[in-house]
């Protein structure tokens, strides 16, 4: 049963070339954090190219419960009156956060040095995630949390009175805990200190500077050594949200195991910590090309071509890629299947615990569709089989995920048989309009129940 309401089972077809424009969403990440960061600010941020997937729009509910204006003016544009660092009132109600784990542990943040309390809750695919890894250094700045065993949701936090700043090292590579520390240090005074070993994405960096926060990033032997000054005011900005390049990795790889297919993606975000799928892919040997290259809002964009690429060749990605392109592991592993030889998919065990344990459902998937796959704890192998052999045939659980689903959706226009998912309903957290962008495109996607 889906989280989501009632589930929605998707089948994909074997389709003809697929070709044309798609328009993806606006970027997840930067939605969230242009709502936050806006909340934060004093004066009216003016947003346009919000994604308004579910996952965004919870966050935008969950800011006007802590006092912040938060107005939709239609076609992607907002604007935010925010209430300043430190001005967050305590919420009426539970805030409750649906599917999104970005959403709830950057909210946990952006609220944890403020002296309120706040009930969290989410669908039962977050309640199943752990909490702890942002949590625990969210307690070193004198905050509390309680919640249900192993530290899931719901959960409530009390934001510390008279928070400490603090030097945190984060242990395993995640953008979001970094980013919940980051948060929680505006309010505290002093300079909060956040060292990564291994670079994440640096939306928040980027953009509490855009803010005006003062903010410095130092490569040392250490790492990556980012120092945030605490209780600046924030000037409220313009932001040109670029397209999401996790979703616009869904056209791009069905265009490249699609025989025939020229897809154009215009205007995706290309910053250098996300965009690892796509240095993977023409390493694998596709057709993939950045035309119009540019830099919008800070960040650098571009338009993304890419065609039928029937040469496709197995690799080894590089560990250090990881952090770079976790979210597009799934639909990676599913163009492995149509490249030759083995896609050996290496330091990947936050794969275990996004929206759903993603290394197994994606195993059993593609084993359900004929591909053979060895896995690790945080490892995994996909043995191609080439353009035109890879079966299909199989109907798999999307184990209420997003990417999951779409990654099978995707599978299945180059199988030999149709592939089935149980339950296309997550699709709607991050990308609302992946079934109608990809039939337009020519894909046969149908709904079972309609």
């Amino acid at each position: 049963m889906s989280a989501h309401g009632t589930p929605t089972p998707m089948t994909s077809h074997p389709s003809g070339a697929l070709s044309g424009v798609a328009h993806v969403p606006g970027d997840k990440s930067i939605s969230h954090r242009s709502l936050i960061l806006g909340a934060l600010a004093v004066g009216e941020t003016h947003i346009t190219g919000l994604l308004e997937g579910e996952d965004v729009l919870d966050t935008a509910h969950a800011m006007r419960a802590f006092g912040a204006t938060v107005t939709d003016h239609g076609d992607g544009e907002w604007t935010v009156n925010g209430v300043g660092v430190g001005g967050f009132a305590e919420p009426d109600a539970v805030i409750d956060c649906g599917n999104s784990g970005t959403g709830v542990r950057l909210i946990m943040g952006a609220m944890a040095t403020s002296p309120i309390t706040v009930t969290f809750t989410g669908d039962a695919s977050l309640s199943s995630r752990p909490m702890a890894r942002v949590t625990d250094p969210l307690a070193l700045f004198g905050t509390q949390a309680v919640g249900r065993q192993g530290g899931r949701l719901p959960m409530t936090i009390v934001g510390a009175a008279d928070p400490v700043p603090v030097r945190y090292t984060v242990p395993v590579p995640s953008a979001q805990v970094k980013s919940a520390v980051l948060l929680a240090g505006l309010n505290a005074p002093g300079q909060t200190v956040v060292v990564e070993k291994e670079a994440t994405r640096d939306h928040t960096e980027r953009m509490l500077q855009g803010f005006g926060a003062a903010l410095s990033v130092e490569e040392t032997d250490e790492g990556r050594v980012i120092t945030l000054t605490g209780q600046p005011e924030l000037t409220p900005q313009t932001i040109i949200v670029p397209r999401d390049p996790s979703s616009a990795a869904f056209p791009v790889c069905a265009a490249i195991i699609t025989p025939g297919s020229d897809v154009l993606v215009p205007n995706i975000g290309l910053n250098p910590t996300r965009a690892g799928l796509f240095t993977t892919l023409q390493e694998m040997g596709a057709d993939l090309v950045f035309e119009n290259m540019r830099e919008e809002g800070g960040e650098p964009v571009a338009d993304l071509r890419a065609k039928f690429s029937p040469d496709l060749k197995g690799i080894a990605v590089p560990p250090a890629r990881a952090a770079s392109m976790i979210d597009e592991y799934p639909v990676l592993s599913v163009v492995a299947c149509f490249a030759e030889g083995v896609t050996d998919m290496q330091g990947v065990k936050e794969l275990r615990v996004k929206e759903s344990d993603r290394i197994d459902a994606m195993a059993k998937g593609l084993r359900a569709a004929g591909v053979s796959v060895d896995e690790g704890p945080d490892w995994w192998k996909v043995t191609g089989l080439g353009h035109g052999n890879v079966p299909g045939g199989a109907t798999v659980a999307s184990v209420l995920d997003h990417r999951i689903a779409m990654a099978f959706m995707v599978m299945g226009m180059a199988t030999q048989k149709p592939m089935s998912v149980d339950d296309g309903s997550p699709i709607a957290t991050s990308f609302p309009i992946f079934e109608g962008l990809m039939k337009a495109l020519g894909a046969q996607i149908m709904r079972v129940n309609s």
